[in-house]
């Protein structure tokens, strides 16, 4: 049994204890870290997201509980620390932790800047111990099956593709624009899609950008990925509409050699492959709820732990090139430039 202490009771903190329970005897959750006395006591009625359970009383009898982090990353009882703090503090609570002899999961992004993702990458290294992060959109269905058939090759060489994520603005989140805060939609939006390309074609070696700025961060952009294979065409759309009654989307349509394979969620389009021989396939996927893509994200930590081998899609040296590719990106927009990825 791998044994997990959470550190911060916000939205995702209560996600990732909700997906545990659904994980049975593989895990257990022995501690919690939080400032706010009233949620790490089992008073979560303060914590809304959107999507998922609303918060409620919980019984937390049996979890240690923390006020200090430092204290925290120090009990013996841990294995496994999950953090799900603001982004600002993910790479000083990684490297405590890290440093203590614990593995690391650490929600996205993996840090602000890439150089702190830099020192919990050598962190992990040093101790010897698993530095992941919880770039969760594989583990959703439509995209499980856009990686799966990618890596299979069941439809031929993968060719290319277009990927989408935009959002109103989200005025829940006070910092969102704030880059020493959420980051803005390059950090808290884009990275998601960042990930999954890099995961699908490599590194790129470069990137072309277009778009609007707000203040130091990316408004809404379009980039070019620039690939050695010339034949290869990726890009990519993200960012920020200022009408409230733009519901938030993510899409992408991949080509492959003998099929395009498309899905859009605003569009309604379910998983659509689109096969050389003319034929419209709508194949079944896994049901279930936004938990069960944390709860197999967990999984998948889980297993890394228990087993000692990486985790392919939760390595936090992926996570770390996602976050230079949004770095270049953000370049590039500023710049008015192709920035090249070194």
């Amino acid at each position: 049994m791998v044994r997990v202490g959470i550190a911060g009771i916000g939205f995702m903190g209560m996600i990732h204890y909700h997906a545990y329970q659904r994980l049975g005897g593989r895990v257990q959750v022995v501690a919690m870290c939080e400032k706010d006395r009233e949620r790490l006591h089992g008073d979560w009625r303060s914590i809304k997201g959107n999507f998922g359970p609303q918060g409620t009383l919980m019984n937390l009898e049996g979890i240690a509980k923390y006020e200090n982090l430092e204290d925290f990353v120090q009990d013996p009882n841990i294995d496994l620390v999950d953090i799900c703090l603001p982004p600002w503090l993910h790479a000083k609570t990684a490297i405590s932790a890290l440093r203590a002899g614990k593995h690391v999961l650490c929600e996205k992004p993996i840090a602000l800047r890439v150089s702190d993702a830099d020192e919990m990458v050598r962190a992990a290294e040093e101790s010897g111990k698993q530095l992941m992060v919880g770039q969760v959109l594989p583990f959703f269905p439509p995209y499980r099956f856009a990686y799966e058939v990618a890596k299979d090759a069941r439809y031929g060489t993968l060719l290319g593709g277009h990927f989408e994520r935009v959002i109103s603005d989200p005025l829940w989140l006070k910092d969102f624009w704030d880059p020493n805060g959420c980051g803005g939609p390059v950090v808290d939006l884009h990275i998601h899609d960042a990930h999954f390309i890099r995961l699908l074609f490599g590194m790129p070696r470069a990137v072309r950008t277009i778009g609007r700025m707000k203040g130091d961060v990316a408004e809404f952009f379009q980039t070019q990925f620039l690939f050695d294979h010339g034949k290869l065409m990726v890009s990519a759309l993200c960012g920020v509409i200022f009408q409230q009654g733009r519901p938030f989307n993510h899409a992408y349509e991949m080509h492959f050699e003998k099929a395009t394979v498309a899905y859009d969620l605003w569009a309604n389009l379910p998983v659509t492959v689109l096969t050389e021989d003319g034929k419209v396939e709508r194949p079944e996927l896994p049901g279930g709820d936004e938990i069960d893509a944390f709860a197999q994200e967990l999984a998948e930590a889980l297993k890394a732990v228990e087993t000692g081998q990486p985790s392919a899609l939760l390595d936090g040296r992926l996570a770390r090139d996602a976050l230079l590719l949004g770095e270049k990106q953000t370049e590039s927009l500023r710049t008015g430039k192709e920035v090249a990825i070194g």
